[in-house]
């Protein structure tokens, strides 16, 4: 395992993030920033383990769609949507994605509760597309995570470059757990990347990469995507907006993106 060197806050460099597939600005959030999304954030994961007993303490290790409904109050789930709708952080995701990024989804990363479950080399769409899917996907349309820890961790390894090209052999065997490898294996190519709260890691859905469990890690994902029907099908509608809410936002693209995408395109 390798360890990166990261990037201080300010205008991220496109060009590295092309290169490598991930982009690390360190200290990009205030303090002041993260208490009301880390009281959002926590209040949600504390209703979604009561209602997810069994599945938190057998093996997960992220939730999903914090956005909806179901766990959250109103004036949490618009909380939520103008952190993810702010000048800050569109500027950014604009920046990489171009002009009309479409929200996608929020996940949330935590350690699992069996301190023996391993973590797992994996790219996002193997779980979704074929071995020859997965293959066209590096020059298909783009999801890319936007991950925001709420406290100091370990972060993730990632295999840099591995979002334009496919694995190597040893990536493979271990990535598909072939030739007596296994998904948790250590990768020659692996590059650990440590996150303190604050942080913004961007990285390409499609890259091999890992969470590094430990510290009671607790990290927001916010997804976004290019607005294509085969990536918006993933798109839930509680997770959306109201456009009353919309129209509070600083930088409402994202939203106006995805649900435009979702009245055009019938699923």
């Amino acid at each position: 395992m390798h360890f990166v060197t990261v990037l201080s806050s300010g205008p991220p460099m496109i060009d590295d993030y092309e290169k490598n597939g991930y982009l690390v600005l360190k200290s990009f959030f205030s303090e002041t920033e993260l208490y009301e999304l880390r009281q959002v954030v926590s209040h949600f994961h504390e209703e979604w383990k009561l209602q997810n007993a069994q599945f938190y303490a057998e093996s997960a290790i992220n939730s999903a769609y914090l956005t909806a409904e179901k766990y959250l109050k109103a004036s949490e789930r618009e909380s939520l949507f103008r952190f993810i709708g702010s000048g800050k952080l569109m500027t950014i995701v604009t920046s990489i994605m171009g002009d009309r990024p479409a929200f996608m989804n929020t996940q949330l990363f935590f350690d699992p509760v069996n301190k023996a479950q391993r973590n797992y080399w994996h790219r996002d769409t193997q779980y979704h597309l074929s071995i020859e899917q997965q293959q066209q996907a590096l020059s298909g349309p783009k999801v890319v995570h936007f991950r925001i820890p709420l406290f100091d961790e370990p972060g993730i390894e990632l295999i840099p470059g591995s979002h334009q090209r496919w694995d190597s052999d040893e990536e493979l065997y271990v990535r598909l757990e072939q030739n007596g490898r296994k998904n948790y294996n250590e990768l020659s190519s692996g590059v650990a990347v440590p996150l303190n709260a604050g942080d913004l890691l961007i990285f390409s859905a499609s890259m091999i990469h890992r969470g590094l469990y430990g510290r009671d890690r607790l990290s927001l994902d916010i997804l976004f995507c290019d607005p294509v029907p085969e990536l918006m099908k993933f798109v839930d509608d509680s997770s959306l907006p109201s456009p009353e809410i919309v129209a509070k936002l600083e930088n409402a693209v994202a939203f106006e993106c995805a649900l435009a995408s979702k009245t055009k395109n019938s699923y």
